[in-house]
């Protein structure tokens, strides 16, 4: 039998990574390779880079010169060590890292996953051909966008963790946000057909997954291919999702405020499968900024969203995206700002001081906004979004929530899973709870997290049944 090869994958940036990380190792397992636990132990290492980070290049110099002298070390005891670079970096500046960094064999864009057994087999074909100490040739780059969708040539996922898993629906994008680079590294939107959704979702299920993540850069505007052949909508998917015996929970994100529809709202009113939880980035408070981001919608807009979604299900918990510092914008802009997240009310948010991309519109913009502001906006921005966050936390005290455990806990006997608003929820119960949904008495609120005992370990076949208020 052959040696299996080691693969060691670093994941960073978003939920479409991760799934993008998980579909190249099912690619890479025809060819021998087998998860590592360390770069050290592998054959070959994949970095699947995000471009959205500030400083996400020098991020990813910095990881491939650690890779490079561990590639040293292992020629030098007659091995070998296959460096990929994968992900929207990789899209951005490929021919970069390849003349920045000679170590790298391999770079391939988010659209070229499926083409990368025939780019290692040439990569290991380089390499075996390399004499001792000899210079390394020219590395394998593809960044091409395809004719083919590469979902047609990926493998069906056949693994499931901890009862959770993620399905591509959507990718791409077309809105063209002028901070943006993802219209760039992902290309134009892409819905897949439906029937290979739920198909996959049907197999993800029978693997033991409960709870599904439909992924998209702008996954409220799939409009995929229906099975009668119509073009269908993301809200005529959940309900196909929801008839999967089994399929316990139904998430979607990264949503866009412009392709919230009045089906999809319904949908959180009349889905018992999809959780109350919505990521629905807004960017910032002010319209002025707004209409300079090429956002194309503005702040009435977004909160009339927020109340049509509320109505619709009074329970929901909402989480965002906000940029401070955008090129141009005032202290009355951020104050506009600061004003929306009081308004909303958010259970969580990820929050950021603006950095160029390179390509992108924005970064050619004037009225560049000084670092040191831009600190201070997000540092109050931040204290607002903690104390949100906290006092969200603090209003399922005392309810019992069903939990999907997924995970052991860091403490022998715990068990770690999510809630049905996303938050992670600790207590002590056996291994054999994971993948499973329990229900659980809340005892305690962090400030990420929340503590709980369990009621029973009777498994809730149920979604969430007894909505909570979420106040605003």
């Amino acid at each position: 039998m052959a040696r299996k090869k080691g693969l060691f994958i670093r994941t960073y940036g978003c939920q479409m990574n991760v799934y993008d990380s998980e579909r190249m190792a099912d690619v890479l397992r025809p060819l021998g390779y087998a998860p590592a636990a360390s770069p050290d132990d592998a054959d070959m290492v994949i970095v699947n880079t995000c471009h959205i980070r500030e400083k996400a290049s020098e991020k990813v110099f910095s990881e491939l010169g650690r890779l490079r002298d561990a590639q040293a070390r292992r020629r030098a005891a007659g091995n070998d060590l296959v460096i990929a670079v994968a992900g929207c970096v990789a899209q951005a500046e490929g021919a970069e890292i390849m003349r920045r960094q000679p170590a790298v064999d391999i770079v391939v864009g988010p659209q070229a996953y499926h083409r990368l057994p025939e780019m290692v087999a040439r990569a290991v074909r380089a390499a075996g051909h390399r004499r001792p100490g000899a210079t390394k040739g020219a590395g394998v780059l593809d960044t091409e966008f395809p004719v083919e969708p590469k979902f047609d040539h990926l493998p069906a996922p056949t693994t499931v963790t901890g009862g959770a898993a993620f399905v591509s629906v959507q990718e791409g994008c077309d809105k063209f946000c002028t901070f943006c680079v993802v219209p760039y590294t992902r290309g134009a939107e892409y819905s897949r057909p439906a029937t290979a959704i739920l198909a996959e979702a049907r197999s993800l299920v029978a693997a033991g997954a409960r709870e599904i993540t439909l992924l998209g850069q702008n996954v409220n505007a799939w409009h995929g291919a229906a099975p009668d052949g119509s073009t269908g909508s993301l809200a005529q998917l959940i309900w196909a999702l929801a008839e999967i015996d089994g399929l316990a929970r139904i998430r979607y994100t990264t949503s866009h405020p412009r392709d919230m529809d009045d089906a999809l709202i319904a949908a959180h009113r009349d889905v018992a499968a999809l959780m109350p939880y919505l990521h629905l980035p807004v960017q910032s408070g002010s319209d002025r900024v707004l209409e300079a981001m090429n956002r194309k919608h503005d702040r009435d807009h977004y909160l009339r969203l927020i109340d049509q979604l509320r109505t619709a299900r009074p329970d929901m918990a909402l989480s965002t995206d906000i940029i401070v510092g955008f090129p141009g914008e005032t202290d009355r802009d951020f104050a506009d700002t600061l004003a929306l997240v009081r308004d909303v009310g958010f259970a969580s948010a990820f929050s950021f001081k603006y950095s160029p991309r390179p390509g992108t519109p924005a970064a050619m913009l004037e009225r560049q906004v000084p670092e040191a502001e831009k600190d201070a906006r997000l540092q109050a921005l931040q204290a607002l979004l903690g104390e949100q966050q906290r006092g969200f936390n603090a209003t399922l005290v005392g309810r019992t929530i069903p939990v999907l455990f997924q995970e052991a806990g860091r403490k022998p006997g715990q068990v770690l899973g999510k809630s049905p608003w996303l938050q992670s929820v600790h207590a002590s119960g056996p291994a054999r709870l994971v993948g499973q949904i329990v229900d659980v008495h809340i005892v305690g609120a962090h400030a990420v997290s929340l503590s709980g005992e369990i009621v029973t370990d009777d498994i809730v076949q149920t979604a969430v049944t007894h909505p909570i208020e979420v106040a605003a």
